[in-house]
């Protein structure tokens, strides 16, 4: 029984996509809809089954007839109104222009740093969403007893591994793959396992960046992220920099920026630990490095004015057109 359902719901997703007119509309829900249509085939097969049986069984055909019914409205709606027979119709009226999707204002916004970046001779890497522990924690020099390892905080599956929490694990798989120099950024989705409310949610987007050379000094860092900070937000910005403690840079700061009559923090920085570089076989002596990463909804937010993540992903079209 479940089979036939599936099967009318596969013929009637195909008809659908090929209809162009509402007169193909009809016939195509007379044919499934109609007194002696599919729908009322698969009706008459409740006779034959039990209780239980009959419930599921009614749930699905009941499921596919809403199915029919709001496909064949969304389809009619896309035709604009129907001409009455004898109508007169102007061939000269303008035509309707489909509906275009724009580019969400997260991709927007992860566009535009790259942008940035790439005029300053950084380029794109990405990785994989499912990582190690030793590409999310032991190579960033992340300790065993650190909170960020615990399943509380970081999402672990059955066979070990983990949803990333961090696009750090791009910069591991890169110095692992090539020798310096090396100006990387890595944007992508990270995960952790937060309640969500309107500053918080289990998926959001980082962009991490990484320089490595044989000479890279932390001066080099403050002028890189002055330059972007100022591209970004305007070149009147002010921006300030804090002492701050990351495992995987040392040392490491915290920058933020003046907003309003006060500081906002901004994104996170430092020069690479030794112990990151002899995680994936690099020399310390021999190279130097610096760090960064930022949350592309924050920078997002405070751009536009938006006060609630979850506006992000809510897929409500009247947010989303104010991008466009």
């Amino acid at each position: 029984m479940t089979e036939t359902v599936h099967q009318i719901e596969q013929e009637a997703r195909e008809r659908l996509a090929l209809a162009h007119s509402a007169d193909e509309l009809e016939n195509i829900r007379i044919y499934f809809l109609g007194k002696k249509g599919k729908l009322a085939s698969l009706m008459e097969q409740l006779k034959t089954l039990s209780g239980e049986e009959r419930k599921s069984y009614g749930r699905e055909v009941n499921q596919l007839k809403a199915f029919l019914e709001n496909a064949l409205q969304s389809k009619k709606a896309g035709f604009g109104p129907v001409r009455q027979e004898g109508e007169l119709f102007d061939e000269t009226l303008p035509g309707i222009p489909p509906r275009t999707g724009t580019v969400h204002p997260i991709t927007q916004t992860i566009d535009e740093i790259t942008r940035i970046f790439e005029r300053l001779g950084f380029e794109v890497a990405e990785g994989p969403e499912i990582e190690t522990e030793f590409h999310n924690f032991t190579a960033l020099n992340i300790p065993l007893d650190h909170p960020s390892r615990d399943s509380f905080d970081t999402f672990y599956t059955t066979s070990g591994h983990l949803l990333r929490s961090q696009t750090s694990t791009v910069q591991i798989r890169v110095m692992q793959a090539r020798k310096p120099p090396l100006r990387i950024i890595a944007p992508g989705r990270v995960y952790r396992p937060d309640a969500v409310d309107a500053s918080h949610s289990f998926m959001f987007h980082q962009m991490e960046g990484l320089m490595v050379d044989d000479r890279i000094t932390f001066s080099d860092l403050k002028g890189i992220l002055h330059l972007f900070l100022r591209e970004l937000f305007g070149k009147e910005t002010k921006i300030r920099f804090r002492p701050h403690f990351f495992p995987f840079t040392e040392p490491s700061v915290e920058v933020d920026l003046r907003w309003g009559k006060g500081w906002l923090e901004i994104l996170g920085a430092g020069s690479v630990d030794p112990n990151v570089f002899e995680a994936v076989g690099y020399d310390p002596k021999k190279v130097q490095g610096f760090a960064f990463g930022l949350g592309v909804e924050r920078i997002a937010m405070l751009r536009h004015g938006i006060d609630d993540i979850r506006l992000f992903y809510e897929n409500d079209l009247r947010f989303l057109k104010q991008f466009s």
